[in-house]
């Protein structure tokens, strides 16, 4: 069996520039409900069948999200296979751009791990196709600190559903990932008078956390995070943290994370259930940043709009879980199944011709 009937893509491009080094892969899972909208992931994969497993399942889940986020745009995700502390150049980055140009439009680009505003400011100087841009470029700038805003509001939600109010206060939450949304997020949470537990692999997020907020109890890694006592686990570095050997030290009520593509196996969302863990599913909760660089490509950026719209995470968490729990089914099963009617209605309009 190919990938493409593994997958059920439109389209995945294979990109190569030999003299600037770049290697790297477009997937466009569905242009439904319009242009395909998703991150550049710039990595040092181990090979190229495992950064081609990465860009297909993360595009996949960028559609879904893009529609669970009500947004007029499908879902694609890009790869950069390399190490971006080593290859990652301008004319690496400005001949990605050529290819996304190449695309006309079916493929959206922005920020994901290992990119920045400056990478996209690069790129943009090759293709319009491309959102996250820096202020001084134009651009919306760092969409992780929407994305926070959208994981808070998505735990609130969870709290309500689970504890019967929103109120974070007293709750312990542990924090595994102190990079670009881990960060943003703590402050949050510290306002909501939480007890925070964290971790992180960098030396250097570890110490930014204990300079800037003292209160916060730091771990050794995520294995040890998991099982200290925590109310609520949140995830925020790369995904697959929750596997079936994690669920059997995974001591909390809730999961709710930034992380994406969080369950590692299929029957994980099934195991959470019959744990008794209320999961909230990763592409609805990391949302706040898709619908920020939607914001800016869509028309002229507007924060305080965006901040209104990721607010709704919170409507749409509650929802979700709602439905999950009036269908006797998982909140992913959920999610999915309205995302999927969302795409099916919506998409169903692009057969209907238009006369100019």
């Amino acid at each position: 069996m190919s990938i493409f009937d593994a997958s059920g893509h439109e389209q995945v491009v294979f990109c190569h520039d030999p003299e600037s080094g770049l290697r790297a892969i477009i997937a466009i899972y569905s242009t439904a409900l319009g242009p395909a909208l998703g991150g550049t992931r710039f990595y040092p994969y181990a090979s190229e069948e495992e950064a081609l497993t990465d860009v297909l399942h993360l595009s996949e889940g960028m559609a879904y999200k893009n529609a669970i986020a009500g947004l007029d745009h499908g879902g694609g995700k890009a790869v950069i296979w390399g190490d971006p502390a080593v290859d990652k150049s301008e004319a690496l980055l400005r001949a990605y751009g050529r290819f996304v140009e190449s695309l006309h439009g079916r493929y959206v680009t922005a920020c994901d791990v290992g990119t920045y505003v400056e990478d996209m400011d690069h790129i943009a100087r090759e293709t319009r196709h491309v959102s996250g841009r820096s202020p001084e470029a134009g651009g919306a700038g760092d969409s992780s600190i929407l994305t926070a805003f959208g994981v808070f509001q998505a735990m609130r939600a969870a709290a309500q559903h689970r504890w019967g109010a929103v109120d974070l206060r007293g709750r312990t939450v542990g924090v595994a990932g102190l990079g670009k949304v881990g960060r943003h997020l703590i402050p949050h949470l510290v306002e909501a008078g939480a007890e925070i537990v964290a971790c992180d692999v960098n030396p250097a997020a570890t110490s930014w956390a204990a300079e800037h907020f003292p209160q916060v109890r730091l771990v050794a890694d995520a294995e040890e995070l998991i099982a200290s006592g925590i109310h609520v686990y949140a995830p925020c570095a790369l995904g697959g943290a929750l596997s079936e050997r994690s669920l059997k030290t995974l001591d909390a009520e809730i999961v709710c994370g930034a992380a994406n593509n969080q369950l590692a196996e299929p029957g994980v969302a099934d195991e959470l259930d019959r744990a008794g863990i209320l999961y909230c599913p990763d592409y609805v909760v990391n949302s706040g940043g898709v619908i920020q660089v939607a914001d800016e490509y869509d028309g002229a950026f507007d924060f305080k709009r965006a901040e209104r719209r990721t607010a709704g995470i919170f409507d749409t968490t509650a929802r979700i879980l709602e439905r999950a729990k009036g269908e006797g089914t998982t909140p992913v099963a959920a999610a999915d199944a309205l995302a999927e009617e969302r795409m099916a209605a919506v998409g169903r309009l692009q057969r209907l011709r238009v006369f100019r």
